[in-house]
């Protein structure tokens, strides 16, 4: 991959796109006061009689904005965690042809990129984006069982950090209007970054680009982003209980614990000195990848949502001990609740301390499209293992999903795959008129097989994604699970 200078355009839309998606996080508060105040309006109109039979409601509405303002400390405390790879008071004007109008500011040195793709993170489903970031890890580094931990930013009694490779990278927004937002993304400087994720993207030094939290934090203040965008931030609460809580354990044990018990079946014999290497796409908050890490693989998370690196990298560099932070998760719907005592119910996370898990050396996030970082030359035969968790039908083109994981992994590689195909792409009606491939599991299956896999082993795992366990209302997917070999060329 060579380096290129972005244009101003290109600049300025990722900032702007960056902006919005800051915005969704800043504006939560505000959106669920205002359907907190719609529950004191239907209210007001209820019949004195009524009200006085309901009377404990506006003691309940109180709670709620208690529960607002303690999700609302989390989510600042997370993006104060953060720092943005652009100077982010530029000033940028683009007019609606998608043209440049003004921009500040010096140009930014990138990887080239393309096309990339934003799950939808409330579904495990994906929404359309534009963009990548490329992987920073040197092939040769990441799979030799060595610590790619920078020396330098290891604290003094060694505890592990966690990589997050190309974390700080921004995610361009093209559509202000659809709710199929468009994204584009484009990489920083090629490390590792362990604990502070500034680092991936600029020196303290780098020509004024560095803005302090509290200044970028206050100028998104002024912008207005779609409910759609702040009903996401919503959603990455949810997936922090799936991913980080204990209530989400018996979820995770549904989803992840087949596939770690399949690694540990296919792999028993793990070397410490050169350990297998696993690669995760679509790996979300980065729970599955490390508890693979913690069996003793070198394993790279994947992940394209900006939401999603945004949390993971707090959760997985900022949290110092299990449990710091408690959420009130479940109390934006006030539908299929048994009680109000369990809408408002807290759930502490993180379950565990990341850093203190066991990771093996060399664990890592890495930020990007798919197809974008891994269709290259140096991931060829690369890894021993991909797994997939809720990710094939992200695929504007499962196919080429199917592909690369092939091309991928090496003679006599593992691809093990657990999730359902709801094809998000298949009801989408944009002008645009966006491929999707909506292949049956069947016909998956024979896609597969043309690339080089044979079946080991198949089954039907039944699960739910994000669901509220105490919830009138359960979706549940009979998801398809099977472990596929990578034959040997003969």
């Amino acid at each position: 991959m060579g380096e290129r200078r972005y244009s101003k355009l290109e600049e300025a839309l990722e900032i702007k796109s960056l902006r919005r998606i800051i915005n969704a996080y800043l504006n939560y508060p505000d959106a669920a006061e205002a359907d907190v105040r719609r529950y004191e309006r239907s209210f007001k109109k209820l019949l004195p009689a009524d009200k006085a039979l309901l009377s404990h409601l506006p003691s309940k509405f109180r709670r709620l904005r208690q529960c607002i303002s303690l999700n609302t400390q989390f989510i600042i405390s997370m993006l104060q965690a953060f720092e943005p790879p652009f100077d982010m008071s530029q000033d940028i004007d683009i007019d609606e042809h998608g043209n440049l109008k003004n921009v500040s500011g010096d140009h930014l040195h990138t990887e080239v990129s393309s096309s990339s793709q934003e799950r939808d993170i409330c579904t495990g489903q994906p929404v359309s984006a534009t963009g990548s970031i490329v992987s920073g890890l040197e092939s040769s580094n990441f799979c030799s069982g060595n610590d790619v931990t920078p020396s330098s930013q290891k604290s003094s009694n060694e505890k592990k950090e966690i990589n997050m490779e190309n974390l700080c990278n921004s995610v361009a927004d093209k559509s202000s209007t659809s709710e199929h937002h468009t994204e584009s993304c484009i990489s920083g400087d090629d490390v590792n970054v362990t604990g502070d994720p500034a680092s991936c993207c600029h020196d303290s030094t780098d020509n004024g680009n560095v803005t302090s939290p509290h200044d970028w934090m206050d100028r998104s203040l002024e912008l207005n982003v779609p409910l759609v965008d702040v009903d996401k931030v919503r959603c990455i609460i949810r997936n922090i209980v799936r991913d980080w809580a204990a209530e989400g354990q018996k979820e995770r044990d549904q989803c992840y614990k087949p596939i770690l018990t399949e690694l540990n079946r296919i792999f028993p014999g793990r070397s410490k000195e050169r350990p297998p290497c696993c690669l995760v796409p679509g790996a979300g908050l980065g729970r599955l990848a490390l508890e693979i890490s913690c069996l003793g693989f070198i394993c790279q998370g994947n992940e394209f949502s900006y939401y999603m690196m945004i949390c993971s990298n707090f959760i997985l560099n900022h949290i110092q001990v299990a449990n710091e932070w408690t959420i009130y998760p479940w109390i934006h719907s006030n539908c299929n609740t048994l009680s109000d005592r369990d809408q408002l119910r807290p759930v502490s996370f993180p379950d565990i301390h990341a850093a203190s898990a066991g990771i093996t050396e060399g664990f890592s996030m890495c930020g990007g499209d798919f197809v974008e970082v891994y269709n290259d030359e140096s991931q060829e035969a690369f890894w021993d293992a991909v797994v997939t968790c809720f990710f094939l039908d992200t695929a504007h083109n499962i196919v080429e999903y199917i592909e690369i994981i092939s091309k991928i992994l090496k003679s006599g590689g593992v691809w093990i795959n657990l999730g359902p195909l709801l094809y998000h792409f298949a009801d989408s009606y944009s002008p645009d008129d966006e491929m999707s491939i909506e292949l049956s599991l069947e016909d998956v299956k024979k896609v597969a097989f043309h690339y080089g896999f044979e079946l080991e082993m198949e089954k039907i795992i039944e699960t739910t994604y994000t669901a509220n366990p105490r919830s009138m209302m359960q979706n549940r997917y009979f998801a398809a699970f099977w472990t596929m070999k990578k034959k040997p060329v003969t």
